[in-house]
């Protein structure tokens, strides 16, 4: 496994355990337990989840395997987001709440649900167009001081809203979690990627695999990557074509993160395997020319 230094002091897995579907898994707390440590064997260290996942649910459910095998946590690194407020009983319309007070109590109830004392990363999990960034510098200040929280970062932002938070911090943004895959390159064209070079930060990317549509989707578009993948697949070895898909990730200069959300672990191993195929910029583009449907200009 390779790892990836994302500030002083921490270190993410260069491939991620993304919880936002562990209720899909069915699995009880010994089975979860077994699949974590089958994980953390593979190297796979880092966790995902956020605030809502399973409906507010997913980050006590995980809490459960650590509160009964709290050995387990000083092997990993948590993630965990907020920010987004479903439509309820109290709440009116689904909305962004990035208020001190809900900052500071999404932490608190994080940190109870999950068993722990401190999370690794927080992340602000959208874009708001009301969010005021001195409120969210003294959040990410007091939770950084109280060792709450030891580093910060966001997901989904576009450069000019991170930039735009990053002139109020006081602590470092360390990653944008963001979706990236070869059937969506928005955040390859649109200047994410570049501004991660640019700040020296390491995306993590969620639905590397979009979704499963790259195995499903009977598009032009999506045969034609297949075929490529295929293509790619024979001539370097791998298994199948998702280790294709993980090795055009991870052959990136960005050197993106991204997020396994599977709970088998023959599934969450792929993308591990796939770390010890470099593509060549000719098969990299080849991917690119597949999905664009013409050459590069």
């Amino acid at each position: 496994m390779e790892y990836v230094k994302m500030t002083e002091g921490i270190e993410f897995s260069r491939v991620v355990l993304g919880f936002w579907r562990l209720h899909d898994w069915k699995l009880s707390t010994d089975q979860l337990i077994r699949f974590l440590e089958e994980c953390l064997d593979l190297g796979i260290t880092t966790m995902d989840h956020a605030d809502i996942y399973g409906d507010y649910t997913v980050e006590e459910l995980f809490g459960d395997s650590l509160r009964k095998r709290p050995d387990l946590r000083s092997r990993m690194q948590i993630i965990t987001k907020c920010g987004i407020v479903y439509k309820s009983e109290t709440a009116r319309v689904k909305y962004y709440n990035y208020s001190k007070d809900y900052i500071m109590g999404q932490v608190e109830k994080s940190l109870n649900y999950m068993g722990t004392d401190y999370i690794d990363c927080l992340l602000l999990h959208r874009p708001s167009p009301f969010m005021d960034p001195e409120v969210v510098s003294a959040a990410f200040e007091q939770l950084h001081q109280s060792g709450k929280v030891k580093s910060f970062g966001v997901s989904n932002f576009l450069p000019n809203e991170f930039r735009m938070l990053k002139s109020y911090l006081k602590v470092p943004m360390v990653t944008n979690q963001i979706e990236l895959s070869p059937l969506n390159m928005t955040n390859l064209e649109n200047g994410v990627l570049n501004q991660c070079l640019e700040e020296r930060i390491h995306p993590m990317i969620w639905s590397p695999l979009a979704g499963g549509r790259i195995f499903t989707e009977q598009s032009e578009v999506a045969i034609r990557l297949r075929e490529t993948l295929e293509e790619i697949r024979q001539e370097i070895g791998a298994e199948d074509i998702d280790e294709v898909a993980f090795a055009w990730l991870f052959s990136h200069p960005a050197k993106p993160i991204p997020i396994t959300g599977s709970g088998e672990i023959e599934l969450a191993s792929r993308p591990v395997k796939a770390l010890k195929y470099k593509l060549t910029q000719e098969q990299w583009f080849m991917i690119w020319t597949a999905v664009k449907g013409h050459k590069v200009p």
